[in-house]
C-alpha cells in the first residue's frame, strides 16, 4: 500500500523568484567599495602597515612549502 497523500494547500508559484537578502548584504559590500575607491582616488592616504619582519619570513616560509 502507499502512503496517504495530502494536498497542497498552496498553489505553486508560476512567477518569479522571490529572494529576499538581509540588509547588510547590500549595505557592508557598498561601504568595501567605497573605501577602496577612495583608496583608489586618493593613494597618498593608503599608508602600509609596519608589520613584524618574522612574520613575512614565515608566510614565504609556508609558499615555498606549498609551492614545492
Amino acid at each position: 500500500m502507499s502512503a496517504p497523500t495530502h494536498p497542497r494547500t498552496h498553489p505553486a508559484a508560476t512567477g518569479g523568484v522571490d529572494i529576499r537578502l538581509p540588509w547588510w548584504a547590500i549595505v557592508l559590500p557598498a561601504v568595501a567599495f567605497v573605501a577602496l575607491l577612495l583608496l583608489i582616488l586618493n593613494p597618498a592616504d593608503a599608508q602600509a602597515a609596519a608589520g613584524d619582519p618574522s612574520l613575512g619570513h614565515i608566510l614565504e616560509r609556508a609558499k615555498e612549502l606549498v609551492v614545492r
